[in-house]
Order: structure tokens, then C-alpha cells, then sequence
């Protein structure tokens, strides 16, 4: 697929014309431990899932798109590969650090 580059110079032209302020780094991080971050990712990834759950629910009686519904369960299955891909590697990082001669 080849990019026009009038549109990516349009495209550039517009993202910069926002300020650019999501690309800069925070200026300082936030004091949370990693148990907060852990439960923060957990909880969105519940109300990741009941958000595919009611729009389901919505769809079953008529009140929802058939789109929106198909995004929803999209977002909650990504949502949960991630998280078990990152508990797989948490797994294996811990196994590796059980390995390691004292």
C-alpha cells in the first residue's frame, strides 16, 4: 500500500497544529507502586469486559449496533490477551529469578 505524501504532510501538518502535548514525556512520575499499577490494569480489564457484556445485552434486545457490539468484544478479547500475556511473562521472569544461583 503505498502512503500519498500529501496526506502525510496534511496529516503531520494537523498533529502539529494540536500542540503535540500527548507526545512529550510527563514532566514528573507519579508516585504509585506497582501493586496500584497491577490493580489499575486489572480493573480496567473488567470494565473492559463488562462494557463487551452490556453492549451484548444491549444488541439481544434491539438497542444496540451490530458494530458497536463487534468493537466491544474485540476491545475485551485484546484486553484479556494482554493481560495473560503479561502474566506469562511475569510467571517467567519470576521462574528465572527462582533459577539464579545465590
Amino acid at each position: 500500500m503505498a502512503i500519498n505524501p500529501n496526506d502525510a504532510i496534511k496529516a503531520f501538518t494537523q498533529a502539529a497544529r494540536l500542540g503535540g502535548a500527548g507526545m512529550d514525556a510527563p514532566k514528573s512520575p507519579k508516585d504509585s507502586s506497582f501493586a496500584e499499577l497491577v490493580g489499575k490494569v486489572a480493573d480496567d480489564a473488567m470494565q473492559s469486559g463488562k462494557t463487551a457484556e452490556a453492549m451484548t445485552a444491549k444488541a439481544v434486545v434491539g438497542e444496540a449496533d451490530l458494530m458497536e457490539v463487534v468493537s466491544a468484544v474485540n476491545s475485551a478479547e485484546m484486553t484479556l490477551q494482554t493481560v495473560v500475556t503479561v502474566r506469562d511473562r511475569v510467571i517467567s521472569a519470576y521462574q528465572e529469578i527462582l533459577r539464579m544461583p545465590i
